[in-house]
């Protein structure tokens, strides 16, 4: 496996695009995906950015690390999200791999910490991330907020 970041002329830039606006997405947003994508693909700002995981000519995984996760919190920066392994290659520690990756990357940065908001029960924790409050996204909910640090 391979994780790439999605760049302009980057053989996987149009099929990551689809691929995180199908599993992030609803069918009103598609641009707001492109968009975001496509931009930071040709900036030389450190975020926002977005990776894929290959294997054999295929994404099987993506994430991103971004300025804000559309949450409350814009007091804490860079954020994981868009965690996504397809179903077909789970249980692998494709997404362990990711993490690792993502927080490898935001060390590269220049940054100390990595945040992340999320729903899920007990999958953060198993790789060290820890539970730092909550954040309330523009519809009213809010998600729990995970942090771990980038220095290894």
């Amino acid at each position: 496996m391979e994780i790439i970041e999605l760049q302009t002329g980057n053989e996987f830039l149009e099929e990551g695009i689809e691929i995180f606006w199908n599993v992030w997405g609803t069918e009103d947003n598609y641009k707001f995906y492109e968009d975001c994508i496509l931009h930071s693909s040709k900036t030389a700002e450190d975020l926002p950015r977005f990776y894929v995981a290959v294997e054999n000519g295929n994404i099987i995984g993506t994430y991103a690390i971004l300025r804000n996760d559309i949450n409350s919190r814009q007091d804490l920066c860079p954020w994981l999200a868009c965690l996504f392994v397809d179903k077909e290659y789970r249980g692998q520690e494709i997404g362990a791999k990711l993490l690792e990756h993502g927080l490898s990357e935001a060390a590269k940065k220049g940054y100390k910490k990595l945040y992340l908001t999320t729903d899920l029960e007990n999958y953060y924790e198993k790789y060290g991330w820890e539970h730092n409050g909550v954040a309330y996204g523009p519809s009213g909910g809010h998600s729990k907020i995970y942090v771990k640090s980038t220095v290894i």
